[in-house]
């Protein structure tokens, strides 16, 4: 990956407040591991990287937040990063009030090097009361159920209280192999995850540093084909998972810029009643996921795990959707994804046949 630097974050918000990301949403800019300098300063604050960051963090989040936008940082639980910087062990006030100080908006808050589980939970509630206590309001985003998890079930109501959102699951990478087992992991585990969700406390599928911003969308880089970019694109909306991209916005395509800028799908991710979806079926090489909106409506993905061969149908019953009521009496149909469509009004006990490409996913608005 790309060392963080000055430049690059510059170059980046500038780009976020010319190319529409910020009029669609996008807000926070997050700087990743490795920008610090390997040693506190006198005080024993962390410090910047003076190579990379000459002006420091404050001149930064001044320049961001002058775009309109947010600035996120990077810390860790332990004595130090997962690349081998300071951590924040026995400085998570200092270091709230460091951050609070440069005018930081987002922190997130890896789980290397923190020794025992009962020094992960106490760090990862010391710096949420310390976040609060700067008056500042920071989003805070942990990986503490990541680091949990091996060797224990985590407690999400426990977590939620003092977390933003959370990682539950590996790194996605720019692969089609990544992205699969973050949804099969989260099927597997979505009676656990999915009733915790909601304003103020969401599962994050994923935030891997894998080239530049924090979630991960990793489209727009190469890993992925068309239909695939699609469909991590239609089931994070349907995992109401926050929507970081991974990706380098100089030369993105003018088609990944308009998956990851599509105001319906954003639409979806982004509503206001907060329930994250879930797999209601599977059946072969075809999953059916469903996410509750506001105002009675439904967001419905029809995946195709097929890796070989052409497009395939998959029928269902509209009484399959949202416990046998989302259509009840009818209900209009609105395909987003892969292109905009109408479908027009169905009733009750209509079924649809839905066309998917391999790996691809079909998403509608019941």
């Amino acid at each position: 990956p790309r060392r963080p630097s000055e430049q690059l974050f510059r170059d980046m918000a500038d780009l976020m407040a010319s190319e529409g990301w910020k009029d669609v949403g996008y807000e926070y800019l997050c700087i990743d591991d490795c920008w610090m300098a390997p040693t506190r300063d006198e005080r024993g604050r962390l410090q910047p990287d003076p190579e990379r960051f000459p002006s420091g963090i404050r001149k930064l989040a001044d320049y961001v937040h002058s775009k309109g936008l947010k600035l996120g940082i990077y810390s860790d639980v332990g004595n130090k990063t997962c690349a081998g910087f300071p951590g924040s062990y026995n400085h998570y006030e200092l270091d709230a009030q460091t951050f609070a100080s440069w005018g930081v908006d987002l922190l997130k808050f890896d789980g290397c090097n923190s020794g025992t589980l009962e020094l992960l939970a106490e760090g990862y509630r010391n710096m949420s009361l310390a976040l609060n206590k700067t008056g500042r309001s920071i989003v805070y985003s942990c990986e503490w159920p990541f680091y949990l998890r091996p060797v224990q079930q985590p407690n999400y109501t426990e977590i939620k209280q003092y977390c933003n959102h959370w990682r539950n699951f590996y790194d996605v990478y720019d692969s089609w192999s990544s992205i699969k087992s973050i949804l099969d992991w989260t099927a597997i585990h979505q009676d656990s995850i999915v009733k915790i969700a909601g304003p103020g406390g969401w599962n994050d599928p994923d935030m891997a540093s894998v080239v530049l911003v924090s979630l991960q969308l990793v489209i727009g880089n190469f890993g992925l084909s068309w239909d695939q970019a699609v469909t991590q694109m239609a089931m994070w909306a349907v995992m109401a998972a926050p929507l970081f991209m991974s990706n380098d916005l100089r030369d993105i395509s003018p088609q990944a810029k308009w998956l990851l800028q599509n105001k319906e799908v954003i639409a979806i991710n982004q509503d206001p009643l907060g329930k994250q979806g879930y797999r209601i079926t599977k059946d072969k090489n075809f999953e059916l996921w469903e996410r509750p909106l506001s105002g009675g409506a439904h967001a419905v993905a029809v995946l195709n795990r097929q890796e070989i061969g052409g497009p395939r149908n998959f029928t269902f019953s509209l009484t399959f959707l949202g416990n046998g009521l989302a259509c009840n009496p009818t209900c209009s149909v609105q395909q987003v994804l892969p292109t905009s469509r109408d479908w027009g009004f169905h009733s009750w006990v209509s079924s649809l046949s839905v066309e998917v490409n391999p790996t691809g996913t079909v998403l509608l608005k019941v």
